[in-house]
């Protein structure tokens, strides 16, 4: 088994590599493969609600990590995603890339394990958590939980490594994690019904 990480700051081992591979190793210790994919420092560009994903089972356009992350997705048994606190959400550059992965592939990360952890020197961070599950709870992914919300704090990697509560719960987290996949993986055979969507639209 095996979970991506993705790394949605453009510091490649910044505070919230940091997060992300205290959970990777607590993955790693269960048993788990995991790999820290980075977003990088390049332009990512946005969705312009071309529909060209629909045919092509990937987003149209081709010069930014979205399309090779997806692919790394679609392998992978489950998600993490972490993200630094730009005034009190997420990393643009993240939500764009994730904005064209979900709809692009959305349909292949359905019922895999997810969860988001956040970075931040101070505050923000609850909210930037709430926004970054909405990618789970709008695709039928079990969003995995930790002892607390999955934030560390600090302005360097060295601070972060100093918040012991913050790394206990990416330790935390990684761990349920594992425990999850496994389970998941025991009772693949059974997953619950999909109904057919009945998409409701509010103006007529």
């Amino acid at each position: 088994m095996k979970v991506v990480l993705i790394n949605g700051s453009p510091h490649e081992k910044g505070c919230t590599y940091t997060a992300l591979a205290e959970v990777a190793a607590a993955l790693n210790k269960n048993g788990i493969d995991t790999e820290i994919c980075s977003i990088g420092t390049k332009p990512v560009r946005g969705c312009i609600a071309c529909g060209r994903c629909c045919e092509l089972g990937r987003c149209a356009f081709d010069d930014d990590p979205a399309n090779e992350i997806l692919k790394r997705l679609r392998q992978a048994d489950g998600m993490v995603v972490g993200s630094p606190v730009y005034y009190g959400g997420p990393n643009g550059a993240l939500c764009a890339l994730l904005d064209r992965i979900f709809y692009a592939g959305g349909d292949a990360l359905q019922f895999k394990p997810a969860a988001a952890v956040v970075s931040a020197r101070r505050s923000g961070t609850t909210a930037t958590f709430d926004r970054l599950n909405k990618y789970f709870t709008i695709n039928r992914m079990p969003v995995v939980s930790s002892q607390y919300w999955n934030a560390v704090h600090g302005l360097t990697p060295a601070d972060v490594l100093k918040d012991k509560e913050g790394l206990q719960t990416m330790r935390t987290l990684g761990n349920n994690m594992a425990w999850l996949l496994k389970s998941i993986a025991a009772g693949r055979q059974q997953l619950p019904e999909i109904e057919d969507r009945t998409p409701t639209n509010f103006i007529r």
